[in-house]
């Protein structure tokens, strides 16, 4: 039986069908996406009360304590895929980084616990007081829990979508069109672990404490991990290609030293000899664009890579780049959605939280976009997909970009709404002259429902069509990066949400004043300008984005007009 694809089973030997990958390997990965999904959600959409409230923060610190959290998660992704690709299998990868995941929330949940390892209790509202932020050994034990946190749950996602989509085989149709479901199925298990994460997780964060929060977080991630690893005899198991890094850089470097070469009159008798998979996974045809590429696929009589490439081998750096501009234009529309996220929570919890007799705590209101998301993406999956793929061709029903422009769209409704509704909320604070003591809002939080409907729509589309477009533009040996590639596209969309921040507050404070996120009192703030600010920022944006997006060439088995 020949190796299929180069998939293996985990005894490295060739798989079969009928056996291995599939929808049932794929549930295995998706009961873990949930409950990391409910833990680390759970966790930071609600860590800034964590911050600002018992580690005593500042508005300004702890917004971007919490961008710098997602950025370095996201970031982290791109190691994770880097040795999964190169040395591991992305398999043994969730073995390696799930356990790191796991000692993070320990620290923290040990932190949480003992007073001593945290700044002492005090008023931060009162007049005289001095309440100190975390520091000394307290701050390395607080960063430490942080970073083991974002590097286990960063490695972590760029192997699990991409362990996923292993399961199935682009080359089949019939796979084809599952794989797709597959990313779509995936998204829904983010959104339900988040689902859970912002109700129960948070439900006990304000009512039992963070101790006991972090505790189960712990216990959630190490269970994940251990069901994954069950189903080992089930997965399909891509064999690693060595380092896609050095394949890409081996490809600048001949390029360069052949940069003299004139091509041959006939491009179809220039690397015949050269086509071949290599160690890119798969046999990829030659293109014609960027051609100044292409001469590190012509001989020159040296032997090796860093003389002759082949084909297959330029074509997966060329994929890259092509890529490169519409991860740029993404990371800078994508850079609100953040913001917004966190500060309604900000924004709830000066307003008034309850329906009724319940007291709905701010990051619960997560659930509001988060419903939505579960059920539009059945709809989008068993209705529209169907549907649209009948009248397009397209696998996916439409193409991948346009899903993710929809979603810049709903971004930039999702800002103006928070402008709206923070100038509203703020005229409210003063005429019951709460604009000094930071009192709450005789408001109701439904408000910002509006906002956070928005929110969702952004995950709905964009989420997905950015990592699926990542996972499946690239080559078979450089997937891990693929996917690691759209979250650190999230990563640096979340450190530029924080440069914004802190370039917002540098340019309007005045003589030694408050910017406008400044202090900890939101009513004396100017939340709505800075809203006003990200609308015109993600309309720029936008216009950005559709001038790339319309121009990008998909690969054959996904090619489907993008205009």
């Amino acid at each position: 039986m020949a190796v299929v694809n180069g998939m293996v089973d985990w005894k490295r030997r060739p798989i079969n069908k009928e056996k291995h990958g599939g929808t049932r390997a794929s549930m295995f990965i998706h009961f873990l996406v949930v409950l990391t999904s409910l833990t680390f959600i759970g966790n930071v959409f609600n860590m800034i009360m964590y911050f600002n409230q018992t580690m005593h923060m500042d508005i300004g610190t702890s917004i971007s304590t919490i961008t710098i959290i997602i950025g370095v998660t996201c970031g982290f992704a791109l190691v994770g895929g880097f040795f999964s690709d190169s040395y591991i299998t992305r398999f043994t990868g969730i073995l390696i980084f799930g356990p790191i995941q796991f000692l993070g929330y320990v620290l923290l949940a040990l932190q949480a616990h003992f007073p001593s390892l945290r700044p002492p209790p005090c008023n931060m509202f009162a007049p005289s007081s001095n309440c100190e932020q975390v520091h000394g050994y307290n701050a390395a034990i607080f960063y430490g829990g942080i970073y083991l946190l974002a590097f286990g749950e960063g490695c972590l996602r760029a192997n699990l979508a991409s362990l996923g989509g292993d399961q199935f085989d682009e080359d089949d149709p019939k796979e084809l069109k599952q794989r797709s479901s597959f990313f779509n199925w995936f998204t829904f298990s983010v959104s339900l672990g988040a689902f859970l994460g912002v109700t129960l997780l948070v439900w006990i964060q304000e009512n039992k404490g963070w101790n006991l929060a972090f505790t189960l977080s712990a216990g959630m991630t190490i269970f994940g991990v251990a069901v994954v690893a069950s189903g080992f005899s089930f997965y399909r198991n891509l064999i690693p290609t060595g380092s896609p890094l050095t394949r890409m850089l081996q490809v600048l470097v001949a390029a360069f030293r052949k940069r003299k070469l004139l091509f041959p009159e006939n491009d179809e008798e220039t690397y015949p000899e050269n086509n071949k998979e290599d160690n890119v996974g798969e046999l990829l045809q030659h293109t014609k664009d960027l051609k100044w590429l292409d001469k590190a696929s012509i001989s020159d009589g040296q032997p090796g890579n860093w003389h002759t490439c082949s084909v297959s081998q330029v074509e997966e750096f060329k994929i890259v780049l092509r890529m490169l501009p519409v991860f740029l234009s993404a990371t800078i529309c994508y850079s609100p959605v953040f913001l917004v996220q966190t500060l309604s929570v900000q924004q709830g919890t000066t307003m008034n939280t309850k329906l009724g007799a319940i007291n709905v705590p701010p990051a619960s209101l997560f659930v509001i976009p988060i419903f939505f998301q579960l059920v539009i993406l059945v709809v989008y999956d068993r209705v529209f997909v169907p549907f649209a793929r009948k009248i397009t061709g397209c696998p996916t029903g439409i193409t991948h970009l346009q899903r993710v422009g929809v979603g810049f769209v709903a971004a930039i409704i999702a800002t103006f709404f928070g402008a709206v509704f923070e100038k509203k909320r703020k005229a409210v604070a003063e005429a019951h002259g709460l604009l000094d003591s930071g009192g709450q809002v005789p408001m109701s939080v439904m408000w910002l429902s509006f906002q956070f409907f928005a929110t969702g729509i952004v995950d709905v589309t964009s989420f997905v069509g950015l990592l699926e477009f990542f996972n499946t533009e690239v080559s078979r040996g450089m997937k891990s990066l693929g996917t690691a590639m759209f979250w650190c596209n999230f990563g640096l969309a979340s450190l530029l949400g924080s440069l914004l921040v802190d370039l917002a507050n540098k340019a309007t404070r005045r003589h030694g004043g408050l910017g406008w996120l400044d202090g900890s009192n939101l009513n004396r703030g100017y939340l709505d300008r800075f809203y006003w600010y990200l609308t015109i920022l993600g309309v720029v944006a936008f216009m950005n984005y559709l001038f790339w997006a319309r121009r990008y060439a998909y690969r054959q088995h996904n090619r489907a007009s993008t205009s």
